[in-house]
């Protein structure tokens, strides 16, 4: 470069030199270093807690989804009343029931949580009138009419897919 001096240029080549040589070397150590890492993490994440959403035990999770049935068995007559709906308190009761022994078999405190957070959405949008009529009907009408699953029941039912 003009107006250095021939050692000034000479450091700061021998100075790049070492600095890509470090780059170079530190390129591939930090590598071996990821893969260290990596399979580190991996080995750890075998035995590692998972932090509970709401409910720090099984027994807890069980409490919040009885206290979710009981909300929305009180909250079944009013429905009905309040949609207009053309069944019983009793029949809505009894699908509150019908869905909730659907996940009766779940035993992930995690997992509970989350469907218990989805069944408080669910009674919060019923109890505000968020839903129109047909929203609420569709619970009703998958117990009524099974859709036929082989091909020759499918053909005679007149069902195209």
């Amino acid at each position: 470069m003009p107006g250095q001096s021939l050692n000034q240029s000479a450091c700061r080549t021998s100075t790049d030199a070492k600095a890509l040589s470090v780059t170079q070397t530190g390129f591939h150590s930090v590598g071996a270093k990821m893969a260290t890492s990596a399979a580190t993490r991996a080995a750890s994440g075998a035995g590692r807690v998972v932090k509970p959403i709401f409910s720090r035990d099984l027994d807890e999770a069980k409490r919040r989804v009885r206290e979710l049935y009981r909300a929305w068995y009180r909250e079944a007559p009013n429905a009905v009343t309040m949609y207009q709906l053309d069944i019983s308190a009793k029949q809505c009761r009894e699908k509150v029931r019908e869905m909730f022994d659907r996940n009766r078999h779940v035993s992930d405190p995690r997992v509970i949580d989350m469907l218990v957070i989805k069944g408080k959405m669910e009674l919060q949008e019923t109890i505000n009138v968020w839903k129109q009529k047909t929203h609420v009907l569709r619970y009703f009408h998958e117990t009524e009419t099974p859709r036929p699953k082989d091909f020759l029941s499918k053909f005679y039912s007149g069902h195209d897919p």
